[in-house]
């Protein structure tokens, strides 16, 4: 599995209605989990991000699915970054030569 780290934003209709908000983060755990993934770890945040969640899927595509069908809905904006674990990262740096 993939990992990959959300920042996750409001829209106005998001933080209209946050006290659905709860809600809707239940729903997006089911349908990530629905295409093979799953959320690790969810903050809410204070700074230059409404939330931040840790996720996990098959790969690439099936995050865009997901992060796609989030942003139809409205309630909040993301970006997704792909994340490789230490043991990825050491192997990069070390065949760097």
């Amino acid at each position: 599995m993939t990992t990959y780290i959300l920042l996750i934003d409001w829209t106005d209709q998001g933080i209209r209605n946050v006290r659905d908000s709860a809600k809707r983060l239940d729903a997006a755990k089911k349908l990530l989990a629905g295409v093979g993934g799953s959320f690790n770890q969810f903050f809410l945040t204070m700074g230059g991000h409404d939330m931040v969640a840790v996720c996990e899927a098959p790969d690439d595509a099936v995050m865009a699915h997901f992060t796609l069908s989030l942003a139809m809905a409205g309630n909040v904006r993301t970006e997704t970054l792909k994340a490789f674990p230490e043991a990825a990262y050491r192997d990069l740096i070390g065949s760097l030569g």
